[in-house]
């Protein structure tokens, strides 16, 4: 599996980084987890092959993690290169989805649902086990910021990837993500989280140390991390494995 970062941002305009979106290629298709609206522009210009995206994963409603799903299919319904899709595209995602979708179609009568090929919408609840993708298993587990985030983890048979989107700090999310081959967690701040349902640095630190997976990518950075050496900043503490600092376009085998 290929990982890659189309947004390291929050929900705030940022220079450099996107909200939040990553592009997961796999032997068996290709996966969305969390589709902002700038995410789908920027697989764009990574050159993947968005007309023929197999899944899509939505951790939670907040808008820089689903704002940019309905646009997206508002653009499959009339762009070129869509026209002669035949196969299915599966979302997943909390219990809620649909009516989101159905309130946000009926707004302008958008008809979303309403696409060129076969379009399923799959509602999840926490420690659910279901195929994302042909073969590839995914579980899920309840993270403490909305009432209806879930953390997701993929495993293709050979490798496991977990992706914790926006979370509080949860010891049983690091016995969830125990042992995989790459941890993708949020990093909101530099230092402690002010908030209990987003971590900082030291609590990505100790959700690491609880995981112990192979390797680490923290993103979702507010602008508080501006300026400021992230790779010093690891050196400060003692983790099991390698931690690194998520940039729009970075990739990483899993």
């Amino acid at each position: 599996m290929e990982l890659t970062i189309l947004g390291s941002g929050t929900t705030s305009p940022h220079p450099t980084r996107g909200s939040s979106g990553f592009w997961l290629e796999t032997a068996r298709g290709s996966i969305m987890l969390d589709l902002s609206a700038t995410a789908f522009h920027r697989a764009a210009r990574e050159g993947f092959d968005w007309a023929n995206l197999d899944a899509i994963w939505i951790s939670h409603f907040h808008l820089d993690h689903v704002g940019g799903l309905a646009p997206f299919l508002f653009g499959t319904k009339y762009a070129f290169e869509t026209q002669a899709r035949t196969k299915t595209m599966r979302i997943f995602a909390p219990e809620g989805l649909r009516e989101l979708l159905e309130k946000f179609d009926s707004a302008y009568d958008y008809g979303i649902f309403t696409q060129p090929f076969p379009l399923e919408i799959t509602e999840v609840k926490a420690d659910s086990s279901f195929e994302i993708l042909p073969y590839v298993k995914a579980d899920t587990y309840s993270t403490q910021h909305t009432p209806e985030s879930l953390a997701l983890k993929i495993n293709d048979g050979e490798k496991t990837f977990v992706f914790t989107s926006d979370t509080g700090s949860d010891a049983k999310l690091g016995e969830f993500a125990k042992d995989c081959d790459l941890l993708l967690t949020e990093s909101s701040f530099v230092e402690k989280s002010p908030i209990p349902v987003h971590i900082g640095f030291p609590e990505s630190i100790e959700l690491v140390n609880i995981a112990k997976p192979k390797n680490a990518v923290f993103t979702h950075f507010y602008s508080v991390w501006d300026g400021v050496d992230f790779k010093e900043k690891t050196t400060k503490y003692a983790t099991p494995c390698e931690i690194t600092e998520a940039v729009d376009g970075l990739r990483i085998t899993v």
